[in-house]
């Protein structure tokens, strides 16, 4: 038995090619035959690491009465939601209109097959009555009835989530820009904060990285005010403590899990995503910067780097560069199976003077936190350095290793491949590890070699027609750029420069300002999305506006500077409304306010190493320090008047439009470091 998904090469929708239901992918095929029978489609979008997903397909899509009810009925159509994320942006916000809440995953909608409007939609519904729902079959043989028998509601409906989606959001000019937003996101997060157990909100718990990043840069920007910040970076600090003493980090294999369960953070939603794992990388490396080094979150900020980096190159990377997508939240059919313990199993493993001190440290000595077994969570923490722990840590490892794994979506999607190759690169920049730089530039590689088709990027690997999204380009824009700042090859700025001339070609609003989310020769949907907010990914409009304007600033481009400015305009409304929610947009306006220090170094390569590592030492989010050594050929704009001065180290130092002399001494270059720094904080 199998339907027309099994032609697909997305991992996930391979996993539903032998269900009973008659799925299609979304395409011409699908959509022809659901006008032509007149029958309403029934949208299933979802992932192959959703936990829920597997759920509602075992419970219903495997259950030969409950798919016949669905071919009978209806027209149905599966969709990645990692591979088509403009579906789905629109049906999620869809969602959001009809239903009055936030959707999720598994998203299940019900759309009129002409328009392809949904007049009825929900996430996971039970095969019984329960949770307050009613069952699945119950639901489809009523929707498909109000379809047949209320066409004129629907077409009314239609008509008003038409003009909702179109009008999300407001481009009516702004008045001034000016910096109050910054202080609106700090009061919200303030309000937000679980002073408590660290983190934003109740439970599920979500990381939400960009707020701890905001919450940093809001520090830094009060304590060269000299008006130091100090609760703001304790949140921050407090909250990257938390997780990574929680269960929702990996503490044998490293990497962390998707969310969090409970309000402590120790029982996790058990997937890994490689979009959340790249921003970890650099949140923690970046914090590690902030911390004296007698401080204890000194070694557990970097150690938990580290780790994560070290899982994401034996686990995530495949044999040719690119970076996999997710690990499944189930093993053997079980959520969590793969991480879970009991104490003997653990005692039988661990010698008398290897097993007090870890179960006293994670718990084993406590009740069972995870359905009768033990997830791993830090209960009492290192009083000081102990290398019985690690050595523990290490034997109950490689006996995990011989568990049956938790399965790997091996898709390869440029933009969290992008988030990724950020994380390394700020990761290998910091601790000066070759071997993280190496693997994000592997990365880069084959993102150029494979999906840079005739000067466009793709999506994904998994299906060549997939034409890239807004997210694609501009993740891949900030990232270059951090790794250029941690170490310089030739042919990244010029790639940079093509995926900055693509973005304003292909994806800019040139009438109102900022970026859609699918480029103008995409395939017509029933919304072109463009929003400004943070979901769970940065805002790719943020992303855009704040790499652009840096891109803008190295290069003197002011194309790049305009866009980013209009950008930050258009989002305007928005911010003023809830800045909390667009904290990547906040760091373009930070870089619109107050310009970035950019600092290019040209010498030889021993010598600049060393000029490099002053420049990148401490902290320093406004400041972009690249090293090209003298060899460096045909350099783009400004960068190719930043001359090479004989085998001698020369600076160029420019604070947003203004620029110093050449600065020979590295004496010199420091004193001018200094000025614009500020003392290191302490939680």
């Amino acid at each position: 038995m199998s339907n027309p998904l099994i032609n697909e090469t997305s991992p996930y929708l391979r996993q539903h090619a032998h269900n009973p239901v008659q799925w299609y992918p979304w395409g011409e095929q699908a959509l022809s035959l659901a006008k032509e029978q007149n029958k309403p489609i029934l949208l299933s979008i979802g992932y192959s690491a959703c936990h829920w997903c597997h759920v509602m397909a075992h419970e219903s899509f495997e259950d030969p009465e409950t798919a016949a009810l669905m071919n009978d009925l209806f027209v149905n159509i599966k969709v990645d939601r990692e591979e088509r994320p403009d579906l789905d942006k629109i049906y999620q916000m869809a969602h959001q209109l009809i239903i009055q809440r936030a959707g999720g995953w598994p998203l299940t909608m019900f759309l009129s097959p002409k328009a392809h409007y949904p007049f009825f939609g929900g996430t996971y519904f039970p095969p019984q009555p329960r949770y307050g729902m009613p069952a699945f079959s119950e639901i489809l043989t009523k929707v498909a009835a109000f379809y047949h028998e209320h066409q004129a509601q629907i077409n009314e409906q239609n008509r008003s989530l038409a003009q909702a989606l179109q009008g999300g959001y407001d481009s009516s000019a702004p008045g001034q820009i000016n910096a109050a937003p910054f202080n609106q996101a700090r009061a919200q997060l303030g309000q937000n904060f679980d002073q408590t157990h660290a983190g934003f909100g109740g439970a599920p718990k979500f990381p939400h990285l960009s707020n701890i990043e905001r919450l940093l840069h809001h520090y830094v920007i009060t304590a060269r005010q000299s008006q130091p910040d100090k609760e703001a970076l304790h949140m921050a600090l407090f909250t990257l403590k938390k997780m990574a003493l929680g269960g929702i980090y990996d503490h044998l294999g490293g990497g962390f899990c998707r969310y969090s369960v409970d309000d402590l953070w120790m029982i996790p939603h058990f997937e890994k995503m490689l979009y959340d794992n790249g921003p970890f990388l650099g949140i923690y490396s970046e914090a590690w910067q902030l911390i004296d080094t007698e401080s204890p979150l000194n070694s557990l900020f970097k150690r938990t780097a580290l780790e994560t980096a070290d899982w994401v190159i034996r686990e995530m990377q495949s044999p040719e560069g690119g970076f996999y997508s997710s690990l499944d939240a189930d093993s053997e059919g079980d959520e969590g199976k793969f991480y879970v313990w009991t104490p003997a199993e653990v005692k039988s493993l661990l010698d008398e003077a290897l097993y007090p001190p870890f179960a006293h440290h994670f718990g084993l000595d406590q009740k069972a936190n995870f359905e009768g077994n033990w997830h791993l969570h830090v209960y009492h923490e290192r009083e000081e350095m102990d290398a019985r722990l690690d050595k523990a840590r290490d034997i109950l490892f490689q006996h995990r290793e011989g568990r049956v794994h938790p399965g790997r979506d091996d898709k390869i999607l440029t933009s969290w491949n992008a988030l990724m190759i950020k994380g390394m690169a700020t990761a290998g920049r910091i601790f000066d590890r070759e071997d993280y730089l190496k693997a994000a530039e592997q990365s880069l590689d084959f993102i150029k070699n494979t999906l840079w088709v005739d000067g466009r990027l793709l999506a994904t690997n998994s299906k060549a027609h997939l034409n890239a999204y807004l997210d694609d380009y501009a993740f891949l824009l900030d990232a270059i750029l951090s790794l250029l700042q941690a170490r310089w090859r030739d042919g990244d700025m010029a790639f940079a420069i093509e995926l900055a001339e693509v973005l304003l070609e292909e994806f800019a609003d040139t009438a109102q300002g900022g970026f859609y989310f699918t480029g103008h020769n995409h395939e017509t949907l029933i919304s072109r999305p463009k929003s400004f907010s943070d979901d769970s990914v940065p805002s790719g409009n943020g992303i855009a506006a704040y790499a652009l304007g840096r891109l803008g600033h190295i290069l003197g481009e002011t194309r790049y500077l305009e866009a980013a400015e209009k950008t930050i305009q258009a989002a305007w409304s928005s911010l003023m409304q809830m800045a909390s929610g667009h904290t990547t947009m906040l760091l373009a306006l930070e870089d619109y306010l107050f310009p970035p220090q950019t600092i290019i170094l040209r010498g030889e390569p021993e010598t600049l190493k060393k000029w490099q590592a002053v420049c990148q030492k401490n902290y320093a989010p406004q400041r972009l320090s690249f090293a090209i050594p003298t060899g460096a050929h045909d350099l783009p704009g400004l960068l190719a008047n930043r001359k090479a001065q004989g085998e001698a180290a020369v600076a160029y130092v420019c604070s947003g439009y203004q620029c110093r002399a050449p600065i020979r001494s590295l004496d010199e270059l420091t004193k001018v470091l200094v000025e614009t720094e500020y003392a290191k904080g302490n939680d």
